[in-house]
């Protein structure tokens, strides 16, 4: 039989700048959260709109220890790497950078982009790696938006980036188990999805409002409502997370369902860096420094 999880908690996003100066609503690391194994950080980029010229990025800076999963929703983005590898993203597109052992990367706005400007909407994942990954060799997969599976039943569609949904399966090569699905609902719509027990999971509301967790649950785990900006994190006590927007609902639901198994792991980060203990962030800071990540364009 299947059991639906109940929701732990709401955690707000909290405005911030990064890179040049653009607006991100971040979910974690907050005061409120600091992590959520095996994510290291949820960053919504935007929504914001930018006039010609007015469009800002994130300069060469280096990682290692980590993935990075960029999902653009709108705009456009070009991303370069120390190893050599470049290309572009635009609505749809999703980005899935394994650091691993380091690399120097940017992501700033299209050359088009930037030249007309326009609404810019995106998201950017940290995926911690575990100790037996973290000094692996660099990897980019790039994937075209037309080759995200999507599905469609009763009200959802869904967009399966990494995991399984609706019978599709995602074409993104994970080195942890991960799912990573954007499901948009019609108002009355539900589904339930299922979430291995061990998943460590959340929802992230994009646009509208929803309904979350046991429908009709007992006191104390009944539905919890969560909107546009806020984080819904489920508690691991089923095997499935119930999502509804609402029948009176305005507008379409449109959320991210994250999950993944949790490493449990000693966590030391500084900055781009993020491995198991204090002395290996000191080197991954002088690898840097002495050049050993290599350098865009050489």
């Amino acid at each position: 039989m299947t059991i639906t999880r109940s929701v732990k908690k709401i955690v707000n996003s909290i405005a911030t700048m990064e890179g040049e100066g653009f607006l991100v609503h971040r979910s974690f690391p907050t005061n409120a959260l600091m992590q959520f194994d095996p994510f290291l950080l949820l960053d919504e980029m935007g929504p914001k709109e930018y006039g010609p010229g007015e469009a800002k990025g994130a300069p060469d800076h280096p990682h290692r220890g980590f993935e990075t999963v960029t999902y653009m929703l709108e705009g456009s983005f070009q991303h370069k790497d120390s190893n050599g590898s470049e290309g572009r993203l635009g609505p749809g597109d999703v980005q899935w950078m394994t650091a691993g052992a380091g690399v120097v990367h940017s992501e700033m706005p299209a050359k088009e982009f930037a030249g007309t400007g326009g609404r810019l909407h995106g998201f950017q994942l940290w995926v911690n790696l575990p100790k037996r990954d973290k000094m692996a060799k660099p990897r980019y997969q790039d994937i075209p938006a037309a080759k995200i599976p999507v599905a469609s039943a009763q009200g959802a569609n869904v967009r399966v980036i990494a995991g399984e949904a609706l019978g599709k399966k995602a074409v993104i090569d994970t080195r942890t188990p991960i799912m990573y699905l954007h499901y948009t609902l019609k108002p009355g719509a539900r589904i339930e999805q299922q979430v291995p027990r061990e998943y460590n999971a959340f929802a992230y509301v994009v646009e509208g409002e929803g309904e979350f967790g046991k429908e009709g649950g007992e006191e104390g785990k009944e539905e919890k409502r969560a909107k546009r900006g806020q984080m819904a994190i489920f508690e691991r006590d089923g095997d499935s997370v119930s999502i509804a927007a609402p029948k009176d609902a305005a507008s379409d639901l449109s959320v991210l369902l994250i999950g993944g198994v949790p490493l449990n792991e000693p966590v030391a980060r500084y900055g781009p860096f993020v491995m198991n203990t204090q002395e290996e962030i000191y080197q991954a800071i002088e690898d840097y420094r002495a050049g050993r990540f290599g350098r865009i364009g050489f």
